[in-house]
């Protein structure tokens, strides 16, 4: 019963963290590659070139691509699950790294981050 209770309980911060990416977030709009329907689902969230740049003048340490967030993308090999969830929490990596632009501050709540976390571990 406790481990049913377990499955359940992962399952339901997976369903949370999906609807904090997805709905929320809306963090397929620079993590996945569009085409002329939309997103392209089946590189969700691994990371493309991005639709949009500063102008007229250049934003210093600007990403024309973003990473692959994805379980078993360069993010998670990089940095890992405990320095993404603090990252999401703070907006500040362990080394003291911040995101480069266009990537917004996000200071999510620690129960929203480990859910955003475990549903990106989900994907492959």
């Amino acid at each position: 019963m406790l481990l049913l209770h377990g499955a359940e309980s992962n399952s339901a911060e997976v369903e949370r963290g999906k609807y904090l990416v997805e709905d929320v977030g809306k963090c397929g709009d620079c993590h996945t590659p569009m085409t002329d329907k939309g997103p392209d689902k089946s590189q969700w969230l691994k990371g493309a070139m991005l639709p949009f740049a500063p102008s007229p003048h250049p934003i210093p340490h600007w990403k024309a691509m973003s990473p692959d967030i994805t379980g078993d993308g360069s993010v998670f090999k990089q940095r890992g699950e405990e320095a993404i969830t603090k990252f999401l929490e703070t907006a500040v990596w362990p080394d003291g790294d911040r995101a480069d632009p266009p990537m917004p501050e996000y200071h999510l709540k620690p129960a929203d981050a480990r859910a955003v976390v475990a549903y990106l571990k989900t994907l492959k």
